[in-house]
């Protein structure tokens, strides 16, 4: 089993920055791919950022390149969501995800994660 916390998130003004925390439980955390999703209302849930277990690949949605960034600490058995320039769209419930079986890349659909957090809310307004 594998429990994900995600933490950080919460109220900024557009153009401002957050940082979302997600702390993960298991002993092999460094062979998790790990990825952040978000869903706004009324909309379907949506790939945000991804990383490898080494961290030496990374995917971006096209909407958050160039502003957001994700990295881990396999040490800390966390990874990070920098949000930096937010827009009213990035108005959504944050999500991290892992999936637990060992790839050469980490994916960018929601099928290969296996283990999802409760979710934080970010909300940017304007």
């Amino acid at each position: 089993q594998v429990q994900l916390v995600e933490s950080g998130g919460g109220l900024v003004q557009a153009g401002g920055s957050l940082r979302l925390s997600c702390a993960a439980s298991g002993r092999t955390f460094l062979n998790y791919a790990m990825g952040w999703f978000r869903q706004a209302p009324g909309k379907e849930r949506e790939f945000v950022a991804a990383i490898s277990w080494s961290g030496g690949t990374t995917y971006y949605a096209d909407s958050v390149k160039g502003r957001f960034a994700i990295s881990r600490d396999n040490a800390k058995n966390t990874v990070y969501l920098q949000m930096n320039a937010l827009k009213p769209e990035d108005t959504a419930v944050y999500y991290c995800a892992a999936d637990t079986t060992l790839r050469s890349r980490p994916g960018v659909e929601p099928t290969p994660y296996n283990y999802w957090g409760q979710g934080t809310q970010v909300t940017v307004s304007s």
